[in-house]
């Protein structure tokens, strides 16, 4: 055997299609299976979509480039699983186009986010992040204070129905009143979102004037969704939803 493997290591196109055929093996064991089923993740009961604000919040979180910093990814390691909670699932992340895993982590993970801050300490952090803590290095986003453009809303609805999100005809054609309904927890239509959403969904003035619908109300109701979609993760490893 140890002739052979010498033998092959001086004839190197040899050793290139040994490696190739090897290769193909591993990858043939591990994909084959997979065309035998017909979905490779398995959607919670459970799982509710994003809203209109908090779709429109994670447009915004995309054109800032906060994923460059922020990964949306726990991983299965021990000193993970104590600072941030049960390790991701992919379900969470089923209906996100794009995902938003990351790879960097400049500032700390954010899949289990949601609800662990208060509103005003969001909008205080991206503000001026060193108002809260005093060494962060992220850059502030004073403009987050101009109100929201909703015109593509019921467009990007319509896309991620397409797609596979569990988007119907009356979400979308009522996406950007649902949008504004959302931060205004006292108008006629935020019984309307929840109807269509989820009564546990967040309605609620995000950035804290309900007059307004802002780009920081939406990237705070997005960041306070996160981990909050499904409980399944924590039911998983006999937790309280966070």
């Amino acid at each position: 055997m140890l002739k052979l493997h010498y033998n092959l290591e001086k004839v190197s196109m040899g050793l290139v299609g040994a490696i190739i055929a090897v290769a193909s093996v591993g990858g043939i064991v591990e994909i084959a299976p997979l065309f035998t089923i017909e979905e490779t993740v398995e959607i919670p009961d459970d799982m509710r979509p994003h809203t209109p604000l908090e779709l429109a919040g994670r447009e915004i979180y995309i054109r800032e480039g906060c994923y460059a910093c922020h990964s949306q990814m726990v991983r299965s390691l021990a000193d993970e699983l104590d600072r941030y909670g049960p390790y991701s699932l992919a379900a969470e992340s089923a209906w996100d186009h794009p995902m938003l895993w990351g790879s960097k982590r400049t500032g700390p993970d954010l899949a289990r986010l949601g609800e662990k801050y208060s509103d005003a300490w969001h909008v205080a952090h991206l503000i001026d992040p060193r108002s809260v803590i005093p060494v962060s290095i992220m850059p502030a986003y004073p403009w987050l204070t101009r109100d929201l453009d909703t015109g593509l809303i019921e467009d990007n609805l319509a896309a991620l129905a397409r797609l596979g999100v569990p988007y119907d005809d009356a979400m979308i054609n009522n996406a950007m009143a649902d949008a504004r309904a959302q931060s205004q927890p006292d108008s006629d239509r935020a019984d309307s979102v929840r109807d269509r959403y989820g009564e546990d969904i967040a309605v609620r003035a995000f950035d804290g004037d309900p007059s307004r619908l802002t780009e920081l109300d939406a990237l705070v109701a997005y960041l306070q969704s996160l981990g909050t979609l499904t409980d399944d993760a924590h039911e998983m490893f006999g937790e309280d939803a966070q």
